[in-house]
């Protein structure tokens, strides 16, 4: 089942595809050296370098489905957030690829703060324009013009021969499928009018109550890491929770958030001269009020590719007695849920700056696989171009 991808930087979403079951027909990515990333970690890729506004998407199907990570600094809460009156909103192009190359499904993903109260009517514009991807959007007036008039076209009850698509937009937490971060992202998932898939996203399928009662009520947490129990927790809220998780029953079907020590588990602390380019240790770290670094036993924050080098809070690693440095270039691909034997290149700011920009490729897997189930359960009729 053919896929494109845009604005693929390092190759997470990629990867998540990869392990869905779909073949990659090409990437689309300008940052030198995440092409050189994507290239030299899996040279059958066709990935184009350059900017994805000059492409003939035409050149690249047909496709069943179109996935991509538009540029997510827009809208980011620790940047500008300019939205739409930001150059880098490469939504508009997204839009482009569904227009010409009408898939059968789409996927588009982005940071929790597109959702905010602020973004929320572009928001809405984005995804009547990828219901609507033929919709001609006028580039005389302003967004809201064009929002305003795409809502009355959507309201018609006929435009028969149109191409549409169902979309959803979900947001999602990763620790809650098995990724060892809290990193919340924003899904935008469409489905072609022909294609009957009752789709919904995916079931979380990994719980922060079950790493509580892991570590502070049956103590299998600390026993899988041969690690002696450490004493309960102070009244708090947190000390609360576990006395009702003790009440209750003691195991659960599901599975726990897996922690930073999980997730590092069989690496060997980094040094200043490793061999290994990606997991040397960079000197540096400074720990702050707000900026104290992810605890080894819970998911790590958030890593983050930051505008000016890499911020200190999100990508340091804090352990048990308070001491702090940064996670390698490695640790952190296994925070992402990179394959070991996949390499990063650049400096190491800028192989941070892939990381934390990538999505995690676990999160991607799970949701790239439940959408290609729905479209191997359906085989669509072929669409007649209306352009």
């Amino acid at each position: 089942m053919r896929s494109i991808e845009l604005f693929s930087g390092a190759g997470g979403l990629a990867l998540g595809l990869e392990g869905a079951g779909f073949d990659t027909a090409a990437l689309f990515e300008r940052d030198a050296d995440a092409c050189a990333t994507l290239r030299a970690n899996r040279p059958q890729w066709n990935v184009v370098k350059g900017d994805v506004q000059n492409v003939d998407f035409s050149a690249y199907g047909p496709v069943a489905f179109v996935a991509g990570g538009p540029p997510c600094q827009p809208f980011s809460m620790g940047g500008k957030a300019r939205g739409q009156q930001d150059h880098r909103d490469m939504f508009p192009e997204a839009v482009r690829a569904v227009r010409v190359l009408r898939p059968q499904a789409f996927m588009f993903e982005n940071v929790r703060g597109l959702l905010r109260p602020a973004f929320r009517g572009y928001v809405e514009y984005i995804r009547l324009q990828l219901m609507h991807p033929e919709f001609p959007v006028s580039c005389n007036v302003d967004w809201e013009t064009n929002f305003r008039r795409l809502e009355r076209h959507h309201t018609q009850r006929e435009r028969t021969g149109e191409l549409t698509y169902r979309v959803t937009i979900n947001l999602a937490n990763a620790a809650d499928y098995g990724v060892p971060q809290q990193r919340h992202r924003v899904f935008f998932v469409g489905f072609r009018h022909d294609v009957d898939a009752g789709w919904s996203f995916p079931r979380r399928t990994h719980t922060r109550d079950d790493l509580l009662r892991a570590k502070h009520v049956t103590g299998s947490y600390w026993w899988e890491h041969g690690i002696q129990q450490p004493r309960q927790l102070s009244a708090s809220k947190q000390a609360r929770k576990i006395q009702q998780l003790a009440e209750a029953e003691l195991f659960s079907l599901g599975d726990r958030w897996r922690t930073v020590r999980d997730a590092l588990a069989g690496l060997i602390e980094p040094t200043v001269d490793n061999v290994d380019s990606n997991h040397r240790l960079q000197l540096g770290a400074r720990p702050y009020p707000g900026h104290t670094g992810s605890p080894i036993d819970e998911p790590a924050k958030a890593l983050k590719a930051g505008d000016h080098g890499v911020p200190g809070g999100e990508n340091m690693l804090r352990y048990v007695d308070g001491a702090c440095r940064y996670f390698s270039i490695r640790e952190s691909a296994r925070l992402q849920t990179f394959p070991d034997d996949y390499r990063f290149f650049g400096s190491w700011t800028e192989a941070m700056r892939q990381l934390g920009n990538a999505v995690p490729v676990e999160l991607a897997r799970v949701v790239a696989a439940s959408i290609r189930a729905k479209l191997q359960a359906h085989v669509p009729r072929p669409l007649q171009s209306t352009g």
